[in-house]
């Protein structure tokens, strides 16, 4: 990855910031992208730079087509060449799925504009050069929401079931130059889900994770990095993927056959 050049969306905290980072260890320059975290995009972009790789910070809307465009020939200015791109940014309403009323089609609108349209505006951003250079990579930072049927709110999840479709539709399309795919983590322990939950619920998910699942415990925002990075850097010839990180929470519990006879 020495000397390629990375857009990681989304990018100045939780599991865009860590992705970065980890690129930057491995030798890319990387765009770190941001919407509102100024502050948190800069510390992001001088962890990036302590790796002795270069990076710009962009501050940016992915649902804005322009904005999108912007982004990746701020990219091809200053290094000339795309790699990788990782879609990250995300958007929620925190709402459960017993209250429809809690959902309005602006809200629907607006998460998509992030989860949907955002990634798909920039991905034909940077197809034309990836294609162009002969190779490129591309991975969307799903759910496992867009799986199960779980989540913040019947919006996100739904959201990211289409993010997963759409990884499959383009991994028609976008080859042999260019591989796509996405990994759909359960929990993880960022802020972001901390701040949506609460403190209390929050603590009980964690609990409830290192009790009951498989692997007993949540994922971290470096955990979801390195298996982001991995479909960049390892996994040639697999496309249209989407790839479950959640420390076995989409199995379920484990059927009790037991009998009293037993």
């Amino acid at each position: 990855m020495k000397g390629k050049v990375a857009i990681v969306t989304g990018s100045a905290t939780g599991v865009g910031a860590a992705t970065a980072v980890l690129l930057a260890k491995k030798g890319c320059n990387v765009v770190i992208n941001y919407t509102r975290s100024e502050e948190e995009a800069i510390s992001t972009s001088k962890l990036v730079e302590e790796q002795n790789v270069e990076c710009i910070v962009v501050k940016a809307n992915v649902a804005i087509d322009e904005e999108c465009k912007a982004m990746v020939q701020a990219a091809i200015d200053k290094w000339g060449r795309i790699d990788y791109l990782v879609n990250n940014a995300g958007k929620t309403k925190f709402n459960p799925f017993q209250n429809l009323e809690g959902l309005s089609s602006e809200d629907f609108l607006d998460i998509y504009s992030v989860n949907v349209v955002g990634p798909y505006q920039m991905i034909k951003a940077v197809v034309p050069y990836m294609k162009k250079q002969g190779s490129g990579a591309i991975v969307n930072d799903s759910s496992l929401a867009g799986v199960n049927a779980m989540g913040s709110s019947i919006a996100y999840a739904t959201s990211k079931a289409a993010l997963n479709m759409m990884t499959k539709c383009l991994a028609h399309v976008l080859g042999p130059e260019i591989t796509i795919n996405a990994v759909a983590p359960g929990p993880i322990q960022t802020r972001w889900l901390k701040g949506g939950m609460g403190d209390e619920a929050y603590a009980a998910l964690i609990q409830q994770a290192e009790d009951e699942l498989p692997l007993k415990q949540v994922a971290t925002a470096e955990d979801v990095a390195e298996t982001l990075v991995w479909f960049l850097e390892g996994a040639k010839l697999i496309t249209g993927e989407i790839l479950i990180v959640d420390s076995g929470a989409h199995l379920g519990k484990l059927p009790d056959y037991s009998t009293s006879d037993d």
